[in-house]
């Protein structure tokens, strides 16, 4: 009988936790959807590489939310999956600021700092609310894991677009804009190989059981 009760305690906990997750994922998910239209549209407006590149990460992030939210209950295999589905896609960022930066060093217009330092506080404010959201099952396993790695990239980046909007304003060129995007890819990258250097075993591992 002991031993019942404790088998059902540990299943009522487990589903506990999985909706506590999926609640979670879903209020990140909508918070990067909403930031997403905002600061995209600011950076077009602005001419800012850093904006225009965290607001393509947010809609990432959404999707990534997304592939989380799929992969909570579906165990082991679909956890490595959903991760290295957002390692690629962090990749895939890391493609497209190079692009943009490119572009922009051709084009050489300065953005607009007082617009790239409201949204992007604004968009700090977002992914801090987001990051506190995440920090209790960010050790929970591989699929939060790597979720949480995206939104901590989130807040860095922000803080980035931050500190260009400033030098911005002071030397009155797009330099800083351009440097800080470089970093951003830069953080991209790194994080897109540790990622799916975790997942990629993982995956394997659990296809093998299969």
């Amino acid at each position: 009988m002991d031993h019942c009760c404790s088998h059902k305690r540990i299943e009522l906990e487990a589903l506990a936790r999985q909706a506590a997750q999926r609640r979670v994922l879903v209020a990140v998910m909508a918070i990067n959807l909403a930031m997403f239209v905002l600061e995209f549209g600011a950076g077009v407006v602005a001419h800012s590489s850093a904006l225009q590149a965290d607001a393509v990460d947010m809609l990432g992030d959404a999707v990534v939310y997304a592939l989380s939210l799929y992969a909570v209950d579906r165990g082991a295999r679909w956890e490595a999956g959903a991760a290295l589905a957002k390692g690629l896609l962090i990749l895939a960022f890391f493609v497209f600021i190079v692009l943009e930066i490119v572009v922009k060093v051709q084009q050489g217009v300065p953005p607009s700092s007082g617009l790239m330092l409201a949204f992007g506080m604004l968009a700090l404010v977002a992914n801090g609310a987001c990051l506190a959201l995440l920090w209790r099952f960010r050790s929970l396993n591989l699929n939060m894991k790597s979720t949480f790695e995206c939104s901590r990239n989130d807040v860095i980046a922000n803080v980035g677009v931050l500190i260009a909007a400033g030098a911005v304003a002071l030397t009155g060129t797009g330099w800083p804009d351009i440097v800080v995007g470089a970093v951003i890819a830069l953080l991209f990258l790194r994080s897109a190989l540790r990622v799916i250097g975790e997942a990629w075993p993982a995956w394997r591992a659990s296809a093998a059981a299969r």
